[in-house]
C-alpha cells in the first residue's frame, strides 16, 4: 500500500508541477482518494477519500477564493515541490518531507 500511496502523491506532483511553488499563499486542495481511484487503487480510494493535499500555487487561479487561517495546517508535511499533506499520510508514504509551515493566512482557490 505504501508503494501505491507513493504513486498517488507522485501523480499529484506531476499534475501540478508547473503551477506549484513552495511557500506560496494561494493554494488548492486535491482529494487524495479521488486521485487514487483515477489510478485504479480502490483500497486507497476508500481509505483516503476526502483527505486533501494542499498544492501551493505560484499564481492565483481564476474563480472563487476563500481566506483560511494558516493554523489549519498544523501537523502537515511538505514535499520540496509545494505539495503538503497531513503528516500521517506522509509517514505512510515513506517519502522524505519537512514540517509544513503555512502563512498566517492562506487563500484557497476553487478551480
Amino acid at each position: 500500500m505504501n508503494e501505491q500511496l507513493m504513486k498517488v502523491l507522485e501523480h499529484i506532483n506531476i499534475t501540478y508541477r508547473d503551477k506549484a511553488m513552495s511557500g506560496a499563499r494561494n493554494y488548492l486542495n486535491v482529494d487524495i482518494g479521488k486521485v487514487a481511484l483515477e489510478l485504479g487503487f480502490k483500497t486507497l480510494h476508500k481509505k483516503y477519500l476526502k483527505r486533501e493535499g494542499v498544492v501551493a500555487l505560484k499564481d492565483p487561479q481564476p474563480g472563487m477564493k476563500v481566506r483560511i487561517d494558516g493554523r489549519t495546517f498544523v501537523n502537515y508535511a511538505e514535499y520540496a515541490n509545494g505539495l503538503a499533506v497531513p503528516e500521517y499520510i506522509a509517514k505512510t508514504a515513506n517519502l522524505p518531507f519537512t514540517q509544513y509551515t503555512a502563512n498566517d493566512s492562506m487563500i484557497l482557490n476553487f478551480v
